[in-house]
């Protein structure tokens, strides 16, 4: 039975979908069966998988609805050796179509009971909102990757991300926990970035994930190729620190 994951975070460039495509990548090539499930209209993690949003026939727009099924709509990344369940613009009329239906926040959940044995994780790329798209992947979820700047911004956004699951937890998804924090985009130079990493560490303990991502200009240059930055350039620190990554997140399931 897969483990399922929103790569989570209000707040908008901080990160997610780089995560989101690398550590999909990271854990196919640590073995893994992995499909990534693209929940943003914008479609960033579909083509940084590789995968033309312009040419697609269906989408995750089309499994939300009930038209068709996630084996049916599936597309595999080649240059990430993971499957991706891809996401267009069309997925922004979605939210308003989906108001109209039945358990409208689990649509996605149910979705994914026709493939949960056929993979080991499950992540999903949430939109940069609190919208009924990040609530269907937060009820679809066990629990919430939230990637993060060391930056004094990134933890007034944080409080809110918190209070937002804890809400979700309560009324809607009683499994759904925070996994970790993961430190991106990190610049080990500033010194603001050293004192919001220890302050997470203090407040956050054994959450927040022992690997950090550094800000590195292969993992930016990657998408632009259609490809996760495990792929372009696997000798980058980017690249190393994204399968370390997936290595830890591997290890942290053994103890859920």
């Amino acid at each position: 039975m897969a483990k399922i994951f929103c790569i989570a975070n209000q707040k908008g460039g901080v990160g997610k979908t780089t995560t989101a495509v690398n550590l999909a990548a990271g854990l196919a090539k640590l073995n893994q069966r992995v499909l990534l499930a693209d929940l943003d209209p914008q479609g960033n993690a579909t083509m940084g998988a590789g995968i033309n949003k312009g040419t697609l026939t269906d989408s995750i727009y089309e499994v939300l609805l009930g038209i068709s099924d996630i084996k049916n709509v599936c597309k595999t990344s080649e240059t990430g050796g993971f499957d991706v369940l891809p996401a267009n613009r069309e997925l922004a009329g979605a939210e308003v179509e989906i108001v109209e239906l039945k358990n409208r926040e689990k649509r996605l959940k149910d979705a994914f009971f026709l493939v949960a044995d056929e993979y080991d994780f499950i992540l999903i790329d949430c939109p940069p909102a609190l919208s009924l798209l990040t609530l269907n992947g937060l009820c679809a979820a066990n629990g919430v990757i939230i990637p993060m700047q060391c930056e004094y911004y990134a933890l007034e956004g944080l409080s809110d991300l918190v209070n937002t699951i804890k809400k979700v937890h309560a009324n809607l998804n009683p499994d759904l926990k925070i996994i970790g924090l993961l430190r991106v985009m990190f610049d080990p130079r500033m010194t603001l970035s050293q004192q919001v990493s220890e302050e997470l560490e203090k407040h956050f303990g054994d959450k927040v994930f022992k690997t950090v991502i550094p800000r590195n200009v292969r993992l930016a240059e990657a998408p632009s190729y259609g490809m996760p930055g495990v792929s372009f350039d696997g000798a980058s620190k980017g690249a190393q620190a994204y399968i370390a990554f997936g290595a830890e997140m591997v290890e942290r399931i053994k103890t859920m």
